[in-house]
């Protein structure tokens, strides 16, 4: 467990008064705001919280915890300002993992800045749709995209978008576009076989919220392949707005369904558990999050 990360988990249970308030001030799930504060009482030998009418408040030693720890997110806030406009003093290797289609289309082309903000830093950049072992991989960060399975690693939110409905024009001519999700049946549809994704995709609009069963003979292992395939006019898929971004601005790509909404895709940083997070991890996650942002902007 990252010990700073957690310090903050707790503070921001502290100072929200709930694990769900803070799960959505950190932008995480509440299982792992409740399972950082569980590993921080059986480490510290001590109950630092207790349930009460007004929610959950510190004990004597949760709140003298609590005091000592602001200070040491003070100062590591300190720390991190005092090089951040020296970017030259962040030096080492870095060996990061992302997935394919984010890293091509985002990541690589604005590499170079900050490789400039930082040259002192070496990186080693793991490519891969699946969720690779960090440990095994020796990866300091990964980015990862969809809901977290293990609660137990520290992760932090960089931000979501949502996701489509996307064909070409020329397939949405030859099949018609669909005009409700029960329309998807009559399609081909291309399934992103990714982490046990099933034909059946998740449809909301204001208080209702319908399942929709595709069907389609291909399934593709990765998003490069999902891309190529929508891109060829081999039927329509379910993906983020960052994957086909490009092609939705310059009418290559068709979203359809509109009026209704998809679970947003959410994209995180995730650490190896028992490590401290480097400067270079930071570094390189602050980065993401800007290209994200830039993201979002341009899409409002």
């Amino acid at each position: 467990m990252d010990r700073l990360t957690a310090m903050e988990t707790f503070a921001s249970v502290v100072e929200t008064g709930s694990f769900s308030a803070a799960a959505r001030k950190l932008g995480i799930g509440q299982p792992a705001v409740s399972k950082t504060v569980a590993m921080l009482e059986q480490r510290l030998g001590t109950r630092l919280l207790l349930r009460s009418s007004r929610g959950l408040t510190p004990t004597d030693a949760g709140l003298q915890f609590y005091e000592r720890v602001k200070q040491v997110i003070q100062d590591a806030d300190a720390a991190e300002r005092s090089v951040s406009a020296h970017g030259s003093d962040i030096s080492g290797r870095l060996r990061i993992c992302a997935p394919v289609t984010f890293a091509r289309l985002y990541l690589v082309p604005a590499i170079d800045a900050f490789l400039g903000a930082h040259p002192n830093i070496e990186l080693d950049m793991i490519l891969d749709d699946r969720r690779v072992d960090l440990q095994e991989e020796g990866v300091d960060v990964a980015l990862r995209t969809g809901d977290l399975s293990d609660s137990s690693m520290t992760a932090r939110k960089l931000g979501e978008c949502k996701r489509l409905v996307v064909g070409t024009p020329q397939y949405f001519a030859r099949m018609s576009e669909p005009l409700t999700p029960a329309d998807l049946i009559n399609h081909q549809a291309i399934v992103f076989d990714h982490r046990g994704s099933t034909h059946t995709w998740l449809f909301q609009r204001d208080a209702s919220e319908v399942t929709a069963t595709v069907a389609g003979r291909l399934r593709i292992s990765s998003g490069e392949g999902v891309r190529a395939a929508v891109l060829s006019g081999l039927g329509l898929s379910v993906s983020s707005e960052w994957m086909f971004a490009r092609e939705l601005a310059n009418g290559q790509v068709t979203a359809v369904l509109t009026d209704w909404c998809l679970p947003a895709m959410s994209m995180w940083a995730v650490y190896p558990s028992g490590k401290m997070v480097s400067a270079r991890a930071r570094a390189f996650v602050a980065f993401t999050e800007a290209i994200l942002k830039g993201l979002a902007s341009s899409r409002s």
